[in-house]
């Protein structure tokens, strides 16, 4: 289950409506080993796609640097979907490289930049294996 606060969850789903029709991703980092979300990290998506995200390769070895110096552990790895459900496509997939994260699909298919519904999801998701789980907000 994830547990994360309202605050950050409604960071999130600001950043994804800003970055719409493009996917937006980011991280949120959390002390080492602890399993809590608590700094919020909006990343650039260098694809700049409305189908695909990637993190620009600097500024992903600069986030690796800085969670190793703050002794934090990418708790959650969050992204949108702008036209289809939250829920990770086979690339998302074959790119979930962080075992113990909490991968975060948002979908402003419904939306777009507007207020309005978004659906806000997670799931584990390990060797190719995707779980959804419960998301508790507090």
């Amino acid at each position: 289950m994830l547990t994360i606060s309202h605050e950050l969850r409604d960071r999130i789903v600001a950043h994804a409506r800003t970055d719409h029709p493009d996917e937006a991703c980011g991280v949120i980092a959390g002390p080492a080993g602890s399993d809590r979300p608590e700094r919020f990290i909006p990343m650039l998506n260098a694809a700049r796609s409305p189908t695909f995200y990637e993190f620009d390769s600097g500024d992903l070895l600069r986030l690796y640097r800085e969670l190793d110096e703050r002794d934090e552990d990418p708790v959650v790895i969050y992204h949108s979907h702008t036209a289809t459900e939250a829920y990770p496509s086979r690339t998302d997939t074959s790119y979930a490289n962080e075992p113990l994260a909490h991968y975060v699909l948002v979908s402003t298919a419904e939306c777009g930049n507007d207020e309005g519904p978004v659906s806000f999801r997670s799931f584990r998701i390990v060797d190719g294996t995707v779980t959804e789980e419960e998301v508790r907000f507090v």
